[in-house]
């Protein structure tokens, strides 16, 4: 055993480490993230620049425009049998043109996407707006 080895033996119980010093977590600094805004900063400003703090943007609440949206495809399902369909009285503020239908129905909504526009036409339907179209 080299010199420094058999210097950190120590005594049986201690280990070179003292009586106190090797209780609990106490001998490292904490366990875990302990310390990261005191004792190891450094280690948090050099190795983890991006771990704390608030990163990208998020627009003011006014300004999203989030839509509650339906695709034509479920527009068959969604008729029950019926000619027409309201989908402002369901919540529902925009249809988009993704999938198929074929059976002609009257639809009311307040925004439609010109594909979801020209399928509804070509089976045979109509669109009715429930307030101003924004043309895409």
């Amino acid at each position: 055993m080299g010199i420094k080895a058999n210097k950190h033996r120590g005594r049986c119980r201690t280990h070179g480490r003292g009586h106190k010093a090797g209780r609990g977590a106490g001998k490292r600094g904490g366990r875990g993230n302990a310390g990261m805004n005191k004792h190891r900063v450094m280690t948090r400003i050099k190795y983890m620049p991006q771990h704390w703090g608030m990163h990208g943007f998020n627009r003011h609440p006014s300004l999203r425009n989030v839509s509650v949206t339906a695709n034509v495809g479920q527009l068959e399902e969604m008729a029950n049998g019926k000619d027409s369909i309201n989908l402002s009285e369901m919540g529902i503020d925009k249809l988009l043109g993704s999938g198929r239908i074929s059976k002609a129905l009257t639809v009311t909504v307040s925004e439609a996407s010109q594909r979801a526009v020209e399928k509804i036409e070509a089976a045979g339907g109509t669109i009715e707006q429930d307030g101003e179209w924004e043309e895409e």
